[in-house]
């Protein structure tokens, strides 16, 4: 038993086909249709359909892997671009971290530098004004004075405190 179809079917059909000839008419009154037609690449697709359809459906198929190898290179190169900022946020931030270290470290080093300077000068000074003192003691030491009295005599006979 055949079935048949129903009248609306026919009409359905009927309708989907002029749908079809007013879009391909559409297409086909485009300007830039109308401009591609008229150069020799579409006059030459005209005259050999199949070419023209191997042309379309290659380019259809070889749109997904296209799109794929661009999504790749997109996301590849954004990757590159995060990775590089990333990597330089990392070397500055270790570098940073190292110079305070180093910063750290000279500002200890000269304090202790400067510590043993001034302690250093302080002992030499000490010891001058001592090796001084003794050597000026013997020469004034046999007049039986006392050695304050002496050396205050000393630094006011050399015209240091005069009026």
């Amino acid at each position: 038993m055949v079935k048949e179809e129903p009248p609306s079917a026919s009409k359905d059909l009927q309708e989907l086909q002029r749908k079809l000839s007013l879009l391909i008419a559409s297409v086909q009154s485009n300007s830039k249709v109308v401009s591609f037609m008229k150069s020799p690449a579409g006059q030459y697709l005209d005259r050999h359909p199949f070419l023209a359809l191997n042309l379309l459906v290659f380019v259809a198929v070889s749109a997904v892997p296209v799109g794929f190898f661009l999504l790749l290179v997109v996301l590849t190169s954004l990757a590159a671009f995060l990775g590089v900022i990333l990597l330089e946020g990392l070397v500055i931030s270790v570098g940073g971290l190292s110079l305070l270290c180093v910063l750290c470290g000279l500002g200890f080093v000269s304090l202790v530098v400067s510590g043993t300077i001034m302690v250093s000068y302080m002992v030499v000074s000490s010891l001058i004004n001592y090796w001084f003192s003794l050597r000026l003691l013997p020469q004034h030491n046999s007049s039986g004075d006392c050695p304050l009295a002496m050396k205050s005599a000393h630094v006011e006979g050399e015209g240091l405190y005069q009026e």
